[in-house]
């Protein structure tokens, strides 16, 4: 097992610092070592194109503000923690899922665009991705929030990467359900609460709708439905699922991540174990413990 935390830093530097005619191709070489990460998408994909479709920093604007970022995130030291983080994590994990098979993970962090509304606003300057097995991708803007949770977002994402890799829980997109993505993103913010506490673990658009009861009754109707088409409006919320052209169903944004914090938890607690322990534990099964005789 090898974790690469890809050194971004000397190379949004270089996107940054050439003339602009130049600066898609190096984004393009930035993102190539995460190729495999879109190896589910059909066709030939540009690496540009999905840079800029998931809210990456601009390259024709923005850029002395994007500059400053940088060096903050250098100054952070993120890729170091980020990898302590990863490596500890792992170190965990595998004590308490001793047969678990860690693949070869490239983490890829990359500043994402400060102009853009729902990034910055609904989402808090954080987008991650741990869906493909061997490749973590953090898109974020150095608030002091999200510095802070630099450790705490990795390991979200890890966990995910983790869950779904091979001999684990199997995500198949022709089947799965809103309950399967809501238990996983619980089960990844409950190992990061595991390692780092309540304070940092959570991930922080789902914390107003902890205790949002009507939240949690809407979205428990509808563990049952499939189609990922779906999972943006009853995961994240209604500003994703305008974002990114789906119905809005009238959840809150996050409230998803926090319903599947409330299961997560019952579950934890009915049985005794910690995050650690459920990494592979079907989500009907942790859903069946949460609720009990409701459903």
């Amino acid at each position: 097992m090898t974790i690469t935390v890809l050194d971004t830093a000397t190379e949004m530097n270089a996107v940054l610092t050439a003339d602009e005619p130049a600066r898609p191709d190096l984004v393009r070489v930035l993102l190539s070592p995460m190729e495999g990460m879109f190896r589910y998408l059909p066709g030939d994909v540009d690496l540009f194109a999905m840079h800029t479709m998931s809210m990456g920093f601009p390259i024709d604007r923005c850029v002395d503000e994007t500059r400053r970022a940088l060096g903050r995130l250098v100054a952070a030291d993120a890729w170091n923690r980020i990898e302590r983080a990863l490596v500890d994590a792992v170190a965990v994990q595998t004590l308490a899922t001793p047969d678990l098979q860690v693949p070869d993970i490239s983490f890829l962090l990359v500043l994402g665009d400060p102009d853009d509304d729902y990034f910055m606003s609904s989402a808090r300057g954080l987008s991650g991705n741990g869906s493909a097995t061997g490749y973590i991708s953090l898109t974020l803007w150095p608030t002091d929030e999200n510095l802070a949770r630099l450790e705490a977002s990795a390991v979200h994402e890890l966990n995910h990467n983790l869950r779904y890799a091979p001999g684990g829980v199997v995500w198949d997109p022709t089947s799965v359900v809103v309950g399967e993505h809501i238990v996983s993103e619980g089960l990844a913010d409950a190992f990061a609460r595991q390692l780092y506490g309540d304070s940092l673990g959570y991930t922080p658009f789902g914390v107003p709708h902890l205790d949002d009861d009507a939240a949690f009754e809407k979205i428990v109707s509808a563990l049952n439905v499939s189609g990922m088409e779906n999972f943006a409006a009853w995961v994240i919320g209604d500003d994703a699922a305008a974002r990114f052209g789906a119905e809005p169903v009238g959840v809150p944004m996050g409230a998803g991540y926090a319903v599947g914090n409330r299961l997560v938890d019952r579950y934890l607690i009915e049985t005794g174990k910690r995050a650690a322990d459920a990494l592979h534990v079907p989500s009907a099964e942790i859903i069946k413990g949460a609720l009990g005789s409701r459903r």
